[in-house]
């Protein structure tokens, strides 16, 4: 296996109304939301429409940030929505495109000796999208400020200063309709005060679709929301004080949704080494670390290289503890990555 060289993530700082951050992450990430929209269809826009509908009416700060990013890179505000709704790209994000593949790892009492609750993240994309992963400290009026990583101005993790940790993985359930996208269902999850209000917001009845929402509070509340169109699991750790969650459905009453059964196996025996590097205890940082750089059973590893025959990779990663508010994390595999750290004050 080829390792790739550290990849520093650019931290950008950026603030006011949902418009203006828009604006600045527009401009910031312009070549990245320029390249997406290149070449969007007018079919797909008109698709989108229903989505966007829906987004407007449940969350109309969401779409004045999106319009503040479309006017800060000079694109079409329609075509940029259009392109944010996962459910209209040509495959689901799990299945065989090689996006969306994550791997989550939560730890709290009695699995770690400091009593500490931790989270760890290692999210796989096309390995091109790695230069396209940017952080940014995001203080919008009214609203706690948050963290977050993703790609351009998309969000596919985020923490708050109230103590809020949303991380997370896709699914491919079988019951998508026209709604409010994930993706951008995100960018409100990532801003509420409390784990009560992540939950019921990630079960917002008017939603397209689902992640699987791993929600971690520094009070030391934990919810798993594996989620559908229209219906959900939630858990929480189990009785050793850890969870682990990949790209399928592991909940009994879930498995119906499952729409990708093949890949399911797959997203499992990233599941299994996860599981079990908990089980090695106790759990901290180095230990999670350890679990992050896992490179068995490539190229369904926990440390995706595209080098192992896949054209996907670990384009970033993040161990979080949630309990006082401090963040490291990286770009690239987290085998060979520089640590870049952040910490709410």
């Amino acid at each position: 296996m080829t390792a790739r060289g550290p990849i520093e993530i650019p931290v950008l700082r950026v603030g006011g109304t949902p418009r203006q951050v828009g604006e600045q992450l527009g401009a910031a990430t312009a070549a990245t939301v320029r390249a997406a929209v290149a070449g969007c269809p007018d079919a797909q826009i008109d698709r989108s429409q229903p989505f966007r509908d829906a987004t407007t009416a449940a969350l109309p700060e969401v779409i004045e940030e999106l319009e503040g990013v479309a006017a800060g890179a000079g694109v079409d505000p329609y075509a940029l929505f259009a392109v944010s709704v996962e459910q209209l790209w040509d495959a689901p994000p799990a299945h065989g495109s090689g996006r969306g593949r994550c791997t989550d790892l939560v730890a709290g009492s009695p699995a770690t000796l400091d009593g500490r609750l931790w989270v760890a993240h290692n999210n796989d994309l096309e390995a091109a999208a790695g230069g396209r992963v940017v952080a940014a400290v995001r203080r919008v009026e009214g609203l706690p400020e948050v963290f977050t990583i993703g790609v351009g101005p998309w969000i596919s993790v985020g923490f708050n200063a109230a103590g809020l940790s949303v991380t997370g993985n896709e699914l491919s359930p079988t019951d998508v309709r026209p709604g409010i996208p994930p993706l951008l269902h995100m960018h409100r999850i990532v801003a509420l005060p409390t784990l009560e209000r992540a939950v019921a917001e990630s079960l917002h009845p008017a939603r397209s679709s689902s992640y699987n929402y791993v929600l971690a509070h520094r009070d030391g509340s934990v919810a798993n929301i594996e989620g559908s169109a229209t219906d959900a699991e939630t858990t929480g750790l189990d009785r050793d004080g850890v969870l682990v969650h990949t790209n399928h459905y592991v909940c009994e009453r879930m498995r119906r949704y499952e729409a990708d059964p093949a890949y399911a196996v797959r997203s499992q025996t990233r599941y299994d080494v996860a599981r079990a590097w908990l089980g090695r205890g106790p759990a901290g940082p180095e230990l999670l670390r350890s679990a992050l750089s896992d490179h068995a059973n490539a190229p369904d590893s926990l440390c995706r290289h595209a080098s192992d025959g896949s054209s996907t990779a670990t384009v970033f990663w993040c161990i979080a503890d949630v309990s006082s508010g401090k963040i490291v994390f990286g770009g690239g595999n987290p085998c060979t990555s520089t640590d870049q750290h952040h910490a709410f004050h």
